[in-house]
């Protein structure tokens, strides 16, 4: 129960701040679709349609209904659907949840109830008698129809589905979710009282009056396990944690026949009681933390927070996430930009140490669901402020490298995990596989556990593969595959910037393609063409059979392409050919054999293509670059 007194700590410590904080408790988010407007004797006054950017509406709800699902749910006690608050909702046709079938009048009368019983409380609000009133008069759809708000047949019934002209589609269908139909919308209430605040969800006095009449309901009582006192207990507990139609609970014991506690437990308070307070405040402050900071693809989200300073890096996210914005190109290409990158990182992080202590917990949280009902914690970790930030430094160090990703964003640094994942299966990789790979990378951040091998080993051989990616997709994978095999070989001491000392086998390798694609691929530019160099095809054969490949290279396919350079770039064949001198002579004579290749060929062939790129990439037009290299020649 931990993560739920770390939570409730995180709520009680934002709850004062008068923006930018969490929910208050019994109450809940749901996208509304009509506004009904009354005065403050309940008269209608109008009613319009609300834009799906403002349909986002803070709404009072009890725990039945704050978490309702199956047929037959609860009714929310101010703001709901048409079922709930209209008594002429089945004159017009609508048709009730199946749960209500045998009583079509039922959710109605359940509305009525919960705000009758509330405008009758010690904290009732003069909102609550003027929307009560109105409700009374059984007059909702048949206003909003009059309103053309709700449309209907020739038969008088409210419209199921549009069958005419896409133009001419009513509004209403415009906010509904797909295959909505306007029975199902839902309505919230603004009554006009002369005020500033005329909205219910505004109003903070409406507000705090349903959480003392509600906190007043509670009854059962027994032992809190978060806070270890004796309090009002929770029957239920909240959902919508991850986005509004989240149905999923992280606790929950609606099986009493089955095996959810039985078997363990006679009742299921016995398995889990907490505090309704608690469990109120707890989840919101989740919910909050996870629409602030969270790290959500598909199910699986991931947080991250600290007890004072909230923000904390997202273990979730690269290290690009802490700059905010590109490194320049030049950077990528600079000698020390291992140095510099290590610089910006820790001045980075310096800004979160001097806000965290070793005192200050740090909580990292996964949340998955296997269901649609039922939420897991798939990962919890807390740690000392200092630690967590020291071990996301690492990580950001060990796996950084020049990355690319498209024509716009070129910076140095750490992928993150989702791009890890995209680089080993794909960019269209299953939404399930996805998540499992990110939450394999979690432990391997947060607890500084080795990295799988078999990621490392695909996110390399998808970048070998050169044809089977598009341009984009390649130099992403590739930049990728680079950092992924550097970190899990930080023993060997790899530089970002070209090693022209080192002489392992792969590494001198990966070099020589790296210079036969530039060779060619300048040549094919001299030529006004525009295809992909044959280094570029036979890379995946390079990499299994590179001796066998090179030689093919080397006397076949690049035979044509020197002699064009010879007639018309001189200097950058002299060039070229003494750098492919210069690495063959650096290979002890036993290695160059047609062993296949690792993934640090990679890593030469990056770091050599980088080098060689830098002085074309200062040289604006392809007669400076010419003229440059032949200049270099002749030094």
């Amino acid at each position: 129960m931990s993560w739920l007194s770390e939570l409730y700590d995180v709520y009680e410590r934002t709850k004062q701040r008068d923006t930018d904080r969490p929910q208050p408790i019994a109450h809940t988010n749901q996208q509304v679709h009509v506004e009904i407007v009354l005065d403050a004797e309940g008269n209608w006054l109008r009613a319009e349609i609300v834009p799906k950017e403002r349909a986002a509406t803070l709404i009072p709800c009890t725990e039945a209904s704050g978490g309702r699902a199956g047929s037959k749910p609860t009714a929310h006690p101010l703001c709901d659907k048409l079922q709930y608050v209209a008594a002429d909702f089945n004159v017009y046709g609508g048709v009730v949840t199946s749960g209500f079938a045998r009583d079509a009048e039922e959710p109605h009368r359940l509305y009525v109830q919960l705000l009758s019983r509330w405008a009758a409380s010690e904290h009732t609000h003069p909102k609550l008698s003027a929307i009560l009133a109105y409700v009374r008069r059984g007059r909702v759809v048949a206003d909003l129809v009059a309103a053309g708000v709700l449309p209907v047949d020739l038969q008088g019934r409210l419209l199921g589905e549009w069958q005419g002209a896409k133009d001419d589609i009513p509004e209403i269908f415009k906010v509904l979710p797909a295959n909505g139909r306007p029975q199902d919308a839902v309505v919230r209430w603004r009554v006009d009282t002369g005020g500033l605040q005329h909205g219910c969800w505004e109003d903070d006095a409406l507000i705090a009056a349903w959480v003392a009449h509600y906190a007043g309901l509670q009854t059962q009582t027994g032992f809190c396990m978060v806070q270890g006192v004796e309090a009002t207990l929770a029957e239920q507990h909240p959902a919508k944690l991850r986005h509004a139609a989240d149905k999923a609970k992280l606790i929950s014991s609606n099986d009493t026949s089955g095996f959810t506690f039985r078997g363990r437990f006679l009742e299921a308070g016995q398995a889990a009681s907490v505090g309704f307070e608690v469990t109120q405040k707890a989840h919101n402050a989740l919910r909050w933390l996870i629409d602030r900071h969270g790290s959500r693809r598909g199910d699986l989200v991931i947080i991250s927070w600290a007890q004072h300073a909230i923000l904390v890096p997202n273990p979730d996210s690269g290290s690009q996430s802490l700059f905010g914005d590109d490194l320049d190109d030049a950077l990528t290409n600079d000698a020390d930009v291992g140095e510099a990158y290590a610089q910006r990182l820790r001045r980075a992080l310096e800004g979160y140490r001097s806000r965290l202590n070793d005192a200050e917990g740090v909580n990292v949280m996964a949340l998955d669901s296997a269901t649609p009902g039922r939420m897991s914690i798939a990962y919890h970790r807390r740690l000392p402020g200092s630690e967590f930030l020291q071990r996301l430094e690492h990580w950001y160090l060990a796996f950084a490298w020049p990355q690319r990703y498209g024509n716009t964003l070129h910076f140095v640094g750490a992928p993150a995990p989702v791009d890890i994942a995209h680089a080993v299966y794909g960019a269209r990789v299953d939404e399930k596989l996805e998540a499992t790979t990110r939450a394999r990378l979690l432990p391997c951040i947060v607890d500084g556990t080795p990295f799988p091998r078999d990621l490392v080993l695909g996110a390399c051989r998808r970048a070998a593969n050169r044809v089977g990616l598009d341009w984009w997709d390649w130099e992403k994978t590739l930049g990728i595959a680079c950092a992924l095999y550097r970190g899990t070989h930080l023993e060997r001491k790899y530089t970002m910037a070209l090693d022209r000392t080192r002489k392992s086998r792969d590494y001198l390798f990966g070099r020589l393609l790296a210079v036969a694609d530039n060779l060619e691929n300048f040549a094919l530019g001299l030529g006004g063409e525009h295809r992909e160099t044959n280094a570029a095809r036979y890379m995946a054969q390079f990499a299994n059979h590179p001796l066998v490949t090179w030689r093919r290279l080397d006397s076949e396919q690049l035979a044509p392409y020197r002699r064009r350079l010879m007639a018309r770039a001189p200097g950058f064949l002299v060039t070229r050919e003494r750098e492919i001198l210069e690495i063959c002579d650096l290979f002890d004579p036993e290695a160059f054999n047609d062993e296949p290749l690792s993934g640090e060929f990679l890593l030469g062939f990056h770091c050599q293509r980088s080098a060689l790129s830098s002085k074309a990439t200062s040289a604006t037009t392809m007669d400076q670059a010419v003229a440059a290299d032949n200049e270099s020649s002749i030094l």
